[in-house]
């Protein structure tokens, strides 16, 4: 269903490595880095899609996190989503929502919610039984 995300970020080099380290925290891999435009893309390590990319915005203007929107990733596990939000925390991040169980939206929902140092709001999820 999903091709590919693209956030828009003003400091290219601390976003590739706070959204490097969730990424490796998660298990996906950088499928490149272009500094000339800047951006970079990664991808799941099976398979070519969907891309999770990152870079100055297209058109030029200055980058800025939208007021309710959110990106969620996949996590292959609950350890995993722990790693992404402690990697995302040690990498500039901001807190919205420690790793847990969220049994609102379904019993075996484990997320955890930050932000990138950017603004942009960022889950990690894993949806299997623990």
């Amino acid at each position: 269903m999903i091709s590919h995300i693209f956030l828009g970020v003003a400091d290219f080099e601390a976003a590739f490595r706070f959204h490097g380290a969730v990424m490796a925290a998660l298990g996906h891999k950088l499928r490149f880095r272009d500094d000339t435009r800047p951006w970079a893309g990664w991808q799941p390590a099976q398979g070519a899609r969907p891309l999770f990319l990152v870079g100055r915005p297209f058109d030029g203007e200055p980058a800025g996190a939208g007021n309710g929107q959110m990106v969620a990733l996949a996590a292959p596990s609950r350890a995993a989503v722990d790693a992404a939000h402690a990697a995302a925390l040690a990498h500039g991040g901001s807190c919205e929502g420690p790793p847990g169980l969220r049994p609102h939206y379904h019993p075996d929902y484990y997320g955890a919610y930050f932000r990138d140092p950017h603004g942009n709001k960022l889950c990690v999820v894993c949806h299997d039984p623990a």
